[in-house]
């Protein structure tokens, strides 16, 4: 332990983030201390995970616009993965960014006693693109922190204890987020996870029917039904036509609440301002976040019906959370400035025609190329080329970043 060696790491890198530019010497020591402080402070396990860094050169990114990052040498990259869908207005908007300077410049953190008036503009701002009557907010900072919320808001509002969700499905990574996702990799080493927790085959309304039949005939009650939209970590799954539509209706039907995660297909993604708008669906909860910062700040959260807000709730709104950095200043700058410009610059038709292009494309890949290439898949910008062999998908990405 030394302060004094912390101080001069501190004064080192801090020195970098000062710089206009860096020396050739810079560059070579921020990629090998990169690599050391990962092996030795972080986990070596990230260096092997990163596609990147498993060619002969790891990419240490620097700074980034529009679709391009960069690494410390100034070679740019085209972002494909956006940030699993954070940089949907790209990279460092300035139509947004402008916006949070002028927060920051104005004060940054809130001091959690006084109304900041933002967090409720967001709010008001949110109920006017999201459908039915959603309107009550709670800001998070993380998709995992906002699935919590809504799993504790669907217990507190209905009494019910069972949460069904969908095998393959990805809503965090947080004990409760966990719990109700659908990948054996994620749950197993945590197990056993939170009880009452049931899943079904995603895009099978019949099967969701069956499930909470079976539940009602035993005499469980259920608090929420909690879905995708479109399954990202399960690899772009697209569920049939109607299926949300069909879902709702047995929600209602079993008396059941429903949360739509829409954290990576909300904010124009794919094709609207949130995906439940391409079937004309009103969740009971939902969630939201990746973009919705901007690709400037972090910030999450859930919206909801105000039936859901009951009594205990209004008595002592710090009884769902109290997350010290929810729905701050800057945060809720950024979000704003991502509203308006989705707004503004019709950001889910340029999605839906980009996406088409896209798709299009991607399609003629793999007609061409039969053998290596499964399926093309999506909406929009959420884009999932599947292939035959996952050791097929490793050897594009290695190659596409050696370029």
């Amino acid at each position: 332990m030394s302060s004094q060696k912390a101080l001069e790491i501190v004064d080192k890198v801090l020195g970098y983030v000062d710089k206009d530019a860096l020396t050739d010497t810079d560059k070579k020591e921020i990629v090998q201390d990169s690599i050391d402080n990962y092996n030795t402070y972080i986990n070596p396990g990230w260096l092997k995970y990163r596609k990147s860094v498993s060619t002969n050169a790891a990419f240490v990114e620097w700074e980034d616009h529009d679709s391009y990052f960069t690494d410390v040498y100034g070679e740019e990259f085209i972002d494909c993965l956006g940030g699993f869908g954070i940089y949907t207005f790209g990279h460092r908007n300035p139509e947004i960014l402008r916006h949070v300077e002028a927060q920051l410049n104005r004060q940054a953190l809130h001091s959690q006693e006084l109304l900041d008036p933002l967090r409720g503009y967001l709010a008001k701002a949110l109920s006017e693109i999201t459908p039915g009557d959603l309107s009550y907010c709670f800001f998070t900072n993380g998709g995992a922190e906002a699935v919590e919320m809504a799993l504790k808001l669907a217990r507190i509002a209905s009494g019910g204890r069972w949460f069904v969700s969908a095998v393959g499905g990805f809503h965090g990574k947080s004990m409760g987020a966990i719990s109700v996702g659908g990948k054996a990799t994620y749950r197993v080493p945590y197990l056993p996870m939170v009880q009452q927790v049931t899943h079904v085959t995603y895009g099978d309304a019949d099967d969701l029917r069956r499930t909470l039949s079976k539940l009602q005939a035993v005499g469980e009650s259920v608090a929420a039904v909690i879905l995708e939209p479109i399954q990202g970590e399960a690899g772009v799954i697209v569920p049939p036509a109607g299926y949300l539509t069909e879902v709702r209706k047995i929600c209602d039907e079993f008396g059941v609440f429903l949360i739509l995660d829409e954290i990576q297909t909300g904010m124009g993604r794919t094709g609207s301002y949130f995906r439940c708008l391409s079937e004309n669906v009103t969740p009971d909860i939902m969630t939201y976040g990746k973009a919705f910062g901007g690709g400037i700040m972090p910030i999450t959260g859930i919206i909801a019906r105000p039936k859901l807000w009951v009594e205990p709730l209004k008595e002592n709104p710090w009884l769902l959370g109290s997350p010290t950095f929810g729905g701050n200043p800057l945060a809720c700058s950024a979000a704003l400035g991502a509203i308006q410009y989705m707004v503004k610059h019709d950001v889910p038709k340029l999605c839906r025609e980009k996406g088409e292009f896209l798709i299009g494309g991607l399609k003629k890949l793999a007609a061409e190329y039969p053998t290596v290439i499964q399926e093309v898949r999506g909406a929009g910008l959420m884009i999932g080329v599947e292939f035959y062999k996952s050791e097929y998908g490793y050897s594009v990405a290695k190659a596409l970043f050696a370029r």
